[in-house]
C-alpha cells in the first residue's frame, strides 16, 4: 500500500524506520486480552487455536512509480490462524490458513491441511497439504526463521514456492512451499539425532507436465550435538540459545519429470542442496552466536533458452548455483523488555544463463519473546529486486538500498 502523507519519509528513511521501530516496541509491549487456547475434549481428543502476524515498511531506493525516488511501501505480510487437534491416540489434524495475495486486497486461502498418523518416533505418516520437504528455509517458514526476509532477498525458490497461488495451468507447483501430496517421516539412532523426510507430491499442475508425473522430494539430517525438537520434520532458523548447543547438517533433493517449461518444450527438474544450523551459547553468559548456512545446485534437463525468451508462460524454474549465510549474536543483556540480535548476511545467486545477483545485508532483531514477539529492522543492498525472477541472458538491473521494518507476532 502507497502512503502518500510520508513525504518526508521517501528522503530520510533511515529516520522514519527508527522512530516506527520505537511505535512498534510500544505496541508489542501493550498487553493482550486475546491469546491461544488449547481445549481438551476427553482422554484422546484436544484442539488448539492460534494466530500469527507479519507485518512491514520497506523504502526502497529509485523505485518510486514515475519518479524514481524512495519508494514507501507498507504490507500485510501474513495474517495466519492455526488449529490442531488430536482426534484419536495416533490421529491428528491440521489446518492453517493465511492471506496469501495479501498485496492486492487480500483472500484468506488454506495453507496447509493436514492429516497426520503418528505412531512411532522411527516412522509417521502425513497426508494433504504440506511443505514439500526441502532446505532449512522451506522448513523454517517466515515465522521461525532467523531473519525476517527470509525469501524475498533469498536463494530462488522451490517449485512449490514460485507461484502464490495454486493453479492448473502450468505456472504452479504449490503455494508458499506447500503442495498436496504425503510425506513419510522419523528420527532414529541415539534418541533421534538422524532425521528424515521422504515425500511424494503433485508438483506441476498442467503445462509441460502433460503425463502427470509425481514429484519426489527427500531431506535427511543429522544432530551432531544437542537434538532439535520441533513438530515433525520442521526446523528452525534459531532457538535463541533455549536448545543448547546446535551443530546440524542436512541434505536435501527435488526431482520432477516434465517438472518445468512448456507444452511443447517440457524439462525435467532438479533441485539438490544442503544446508547447516551451528548455534552456540557462550560461556559465562555472554550471548549467543548463530550462523545458518545453505546451498543449492538446480539443473533442467530440457526446456531450452529459446522457449524461455519467447514465451512469457509456462513454469521457468532457475538453473545454476546459489548460496546464503549469515551470522548472528544475540546480546545477553535485557534492554527494556527485550534483547537485541544483530545480525549480518549475503546471498549470492549464480545462473547457468544469466547474470549473477547478490544481496548484502545487515540488521538487528529486537527479540521480546522467540519467535512469538519479534520487531526487524533490515539494510539491504542488493540486485535481486531489480533483476527479479528473470534467469535468461536478458536481465538487467543494478544494486539498490532498502531499509525495511518489520514485526512478526504469534499466539
Amino acid at each position: 500500500m502507497k502512503n502518500s502523507h510520508l513525504t518526508n519519509m521517501a528522503r530520510r528513511p533511515l529516520g522514519a524506520a527508527l522512530g516506527f521501530l520505537s511505535a512498534l516496541m510500544a505496541f508489542a509491549y501493550a498487553p493482550s486480552s486475546l491469546a491461544g487456547a488449547t481445549f481438551k475434549i476427553d482422554d484422546t481428543k484436544w484442539l488448539s487455536i492460534g494466530a500469527g502476524l507479519r507485518t512491514s515498511f520497506t523504502a526502497r531506493e529509485k523505485s518510486a512509480p514515475n519518479s524514481g525516488e524512495w519508494s514507501n511501501d507498507f504490507n500485510l505480510d501474513n495474517i495466519r490462524l492455526y488449529v490442531n487437534a488430536q482426534v484419536f491416540k495416533y490421529i491428528k489434524l491440521e489446518f492453517n490458513t493465511d492471506c496469501q495475495t495479501c498485496n492486492n486486497g487480500g483472500e484468506v486461502r488454506v495453507l496447509d491441511a493436514i492429516a497426520k498418523i503418528e505412531y512411532d518416533p522411527l516412522i509417521n505418516l502425513w497426508m494433504g497439504r504440506m511443505l514439500v520437504p526441502a532446505e532449512r528455509r522451506e522448513m523454517n517458514g517466515p515465522f521461525y526463521s532467523a531473519v525476517y526476509d527470509q525469501f524475498g532477498s533469498g536463494t530462488p525458490y522451490e517449485p512449490a514456492d514460485f507461484n502464490t497461488t495454486i493453479q492448473t495451468n502450468g505456472s504452479s507447483a504449490g503455494s508458499y512451499g506447500r503442495d498436496d501430496g504425503a510425506t513419510i517421516w522419523g528420527a532414529a539412532y541415539d534418541g533421534g539425532r538422524f532425521q528424515y523426510a521422504v515425500g511424494f507430491f503433485r508438483g506441476l499442475r498442467g503445462g509441460a507436465n502433460q503425463h502427470d508425473n509425481i514429484l519426489y522430494a527427500q531431506r535427511l539430517a543429522y544432530n551432531f550435538w544437542e537434538i532439535e525438537k520441533n513438530p515433525g520434520y520442521y526446523t528452525s532458523g534459531t532457538y535463541y540459545g533455549k536448545g543448547g548447543d546446535i551443530l546440524t547438517v542436512a541434505g536435501y533433493n527435488q526431482y520432477q519429470e516434465d517438472g518445468a517449461g512448456i507444452v511443447l518444450d517440457p524439462g525435467n527438474f532438479r533441485g539438490t542442496g544442503g544446508d547447516i544450523l551451528l548455534e552456540k551459547v557462550l560461556p559465562n553468559n555472554t550471548g549467543v552466536v548463530t550462523f545458518n548456512g545453505e546451498y543449492k545446485n538446480y539443473g533442467i534437463s530440457g526446456y531450452s533458452m529459446a522457449s524461455r525468451k519467447l514465451t512469457k508462460d509456462g513454469f521457468p524454474m532457475f538453473e545454476g548455483n546459489a548460496f546464503d549465510t549469515s551470522l548472528l549474536y544475540l546480546i545477553p543483556q535485557k534492554v527494556w523488555i527485550g534483547q537485541f540480535q544483530p545480525y549480518l548476511r549475503y546471498v549470492e545467486v549464480m545462473p547457468t544463463h544469466s547474470s549473477d545477483r547478490n544481496n548484502y545485508e545487515a540488521g538487528v532483531n529486537y527479540v521480546i519473546d522467540g519467535h512469538n514477539a519479534r520487531v526487524s529492522l533490515i539494510y539491504q543492498y542488493s540486485d535481486m529486486f531489480t533483476k527479479g525472477l528473470n534467469y535468461t541472458d536478458l536481465a538487467t538491473g543494478n544494486h539498490v538500498s532498502s531499509i525495511k521494518l518489520g514485526i512478526q507476532l504469534q499466539i
